[in-house]
């Protein structure tokens, strides 16, 4: 999918209007904190710590820029890290068996969070939220940067060398020898282009990766030969004006997201008027991917919430798909004030559950 360019004017202002956002902290904790399906147990399997578990623990940082050079290019990436002390019960008892050298830290967990077109890790940091929520449960968080203007991600599963699925191996290389980390708990989230890049992680890279999240906009690329059955937790509205929930390219909206005006015309013909649940678009590509990772093809509905609908798969011991309807909702962070703050452009933005906390209960059941 190419997208037209000129958002620099468009991220100015959403830094403007959403300087100081963050998530919501009204929603009811144990509905953020734990995870719906009671199918699943939390992973206590022993870590694997990386190389770097063999260095002295460093003061913690919060979206401090690390610079990386990737085949001749530089990148970056913003990193957050807990303090040495902060360890979630979970981190704490995976860690328990860890036979890490005097002075180091324990192993832990990691996320790889990707941020949408023109958003950028500065904003998508302050959209997300994973990095407060890290320090606060013990893992660290990385927010890499793309390239091009406006800034995304190179998603297609046909390229080869693809630039992006290099700069994230070499991020993993680079954090795995610097920090101490838990090799078996290394996951990916992200929103819109982030949402496809992580899908294409789950292609090509499913054995670094024990889980995926994708916020308004899972897809399933092609060719996908993922090496282990891969856990996914998804997110869509049925109103994103952005992109559809039964499919296509609300691109008369994404152009004045980007500046572009709204003139630009769409090969597709969907649109979001008639909203199918069971129908083509995401709810097939979430039905696609359950079947790939050896799931029944017929879901189960549960209305969670007056504006969620929990849609989940019988699947096979180690994986599971959940797929979060949000009935009205839009392009959006669930949860979100800095999505809710943009709401002009991407659409309503539910506050009935918060994605960051529901992530990452999900993500603490896999490990690889």
């Amino acid at each position: 999918m190419k997208w037209a360019p000129r958002a620099a004017a468009t991220v100015l202002a959403l830094v403007m209007v959403c300087a100081g956002c963050s998530t919501s902290a009204t929603a009811n904790s144990a509905q953020r904190s734990a995870s719906p399906n009671t199918a699943l147990k939390m992973a206590t399997g022993s870590p694997v710590p990386s190389s770097g578990c063999a260095t002295p623990p460093e003061a913690p940082v919060t979206n401090q820029r690390q610079d990386i050079e990737v085949d001749g290019t530089s990148r970056w990436y913003l990193l957050t890290t807990p303090a040495p002390t902060t360890a979630s019960p979970t981190v704490a008892a995976a860690s328990s068996g860890a036979k890490a050298a005097a002075g180091s830290s324990i192993p832990r967990p990691l996320v790889v969070d990707f941020h949408g077109l023109s958003e950028g890790a500065v904003l998508h940091s302050v959209n997300s939220q994973f990095g407060a929520l890290g320090q606060k449960d013990g893992f660290i968080v990385a927010f890499p940067n793309g390239t091009r203007t406006p800034v995304q991600w190179t998603t297609s599963a046909s390229i080869t060398p693809n630039p992006d699925l290099a700069f994230a191996a070499a991020v993993l290389d680079q954090l795995e020898s610097s920090l101490c980390i838990d090799t078996s708990r290394v996951y990916a989230s992200g929103l819109s282009d982030g949402s496809f890049m992580v899908s294409l992680l789950a292609c090509k890279m499913s054995s670094r990766f024990a889980a995926i999240a994708a916020v308004s906009g899972l897809q399933l690329p092609t060719p996908c030969h993922p090496t282990r059955r891969v856990p996914i937790i998804t997110f869509h509205g049925t109103a994103d004006p952005i992109l559809y929930f039964n499919g296509g390219l609300g691109a008369a909206t994404l152009n004045r997201v980007l500046g572009n005006g709204g003139s630009a015309t769409s090969s597709t013909t969907t649109t979001t008027q008639l909203v199918d649940l069971h129908g083509s678009g995401y709810p097939a590509t979430v039905q696609a991917w359950a079947v790939k990772d050896g799931c029944n093809p017929r879901s189960t509905d549960a209305r969670i919430a007056s504006q969620i609908v929990l849609r989940s798969y019988e699947c096979p011991t180690g994986t599971s798909v959940e797929f979060y309807i949000v009935l009205g909702g839009g392009h959006a962070w669930p949860g979100s004030k800095f999505s809710q703050a943009i709401s002009a452009f991407v659409g309503h933005t539910t506050f009935e559950i918060d994605a960051t906390s529901r992530i990452w209960a999900f993500f603490r059941h896999f490990q690889l």
